[in-house]
């Protein structure tokens, strides 16, 4: 299983790495989510019998001791298999790495970095979540465009006056300078979810950036300085300044966000399996299988007919 802000994916697979089964729901993060534990439910119900080994990827875990108690009552709840319980930037980073050395550099709804050397030692920068950070993440990018905005309406920010008029727009709001304050109020009354509406704000941040809007140029640069800093604090504590590191994340789908970061960074590895991947090569290891190299391949095709992973050309 993979537990996300913004989706649960749960695989179903053999010994031979072959997919026989993939359900989803909505989000699983406990500090967001009040529901997280009826929608793991769901998904955990009703499985077929001779599952042998499981593995839990769970947004948040191991940060809040009493919120990872909580997240480890599911899977013991339901009992059916020996299991581990990993972060889930954690099984990200075993999957982008085949669980061998790397760093996994996630900005989707938030952002973090998750590391590994060769000998197994690893460590997370970040990640703290959008109170305290979760900088450069596609919720950063939103924020910071509303804040951009409103500066530029109420004139504190004048050399952003070219973002007024295309990100009302993007947002579907009118762009008249008189009914912007009621429009922009109006919209966050009837915000749902707020961070995951505020995060996908990102895309018109993209669109303009793509199309050269200043304001949002830099918007773009701030957050990939933010999101480089996570990788070279994690090459600079594993004293590893060439190690590899790879991007996942919906905040990437902003291709100038990627562009800025790697820049940065330089070139990322490609993923060798998604996150939901590397959940699956935990628990084969569980289940004592000793998945090998050619077993990863054939997982990686699997989780790509399924449409689930979108392997490097």
């Amino acid at each position: 299983m993979d537990s996300g802000g913004s989706k649960t994916l749960l695989v179903l697979i053999d010994r031979h790495a072959t997919v026989l089964a993939v359900r989803q729901a909505g989000g699983t993060n406990p500090f967001d989510r009040p529901d997280w534990r009826d929608e793991m439910a769901g998904l955990l119900a009703d499985l077929p019998g001779g599952i042998v080994a499981a593995a839990f990827g769970m947004a948040g875990y191991g940060g809040s001791p009493a919120v990872s108690a909580r997240q480890d009552e599911v899977p013991a709840e339901w009992g059916r298999c020996p299991y581990v319980v990993r972060n889930d930037v954690d099984i990200a980073c075993v999957g982008a790495f085949g669980g061998g050395p790397g760093i996994l550099l996630l900005a989707g709804t938030g952002s973090m970095v998750w590391a590994a050397d060769s000998a197994g030692r690893g460590l997370r920068v970040g990640g703290w979540g959008h109170l305290f950070g979760d900088e450069g993440s596609a919720f950063w990018i939103g924020r910071e465009a509303l804040g951009t905005l409103t500066r530029a309406v109420d004139g504190r920010e004048p050399d952003a006056a070219s973002f007024i008029a295309p990100f009302c727009r993007f947002m579907g709001l009118s762009d008249d300078p008189a009914g912007i304050e009621a429009a922009l109020l109006d919209w966050y009354g009837g915000l749902h979810h707020a961070r995951s509406e505020v995060a996908a704000l990102t895309r018109g941040v993209d669109m303009l950036a793509a199309a050269g809007n200043g304001p949002a140029r830099r918007i773009v640069e701030r957050a990939a300085a933010h999101l480089a800093r996570h990788v070279g604090a994690a090459r600079r504590m594993l004293a590893l300044p060439g190690l590899a590191w790879c991007d996942a994340g919906g905040a990437f789908r902003n291709a100038s966000l990627r562009r800025a970061v790697i820049d940065l960074c330089g070139v990322p590895a490609a993923p060798i399996l998604p996150p939901v991947g590397g959940a699956a090569l935990l628990a084969a290891r569980r289940a004592g299988w000793d998945p090998d190299a050619a077993w990863i391949v054939r997982l990686a095709a699997g989780l790509t007919d399924a449409g689930l992973f979108a392997q490097a050309p």
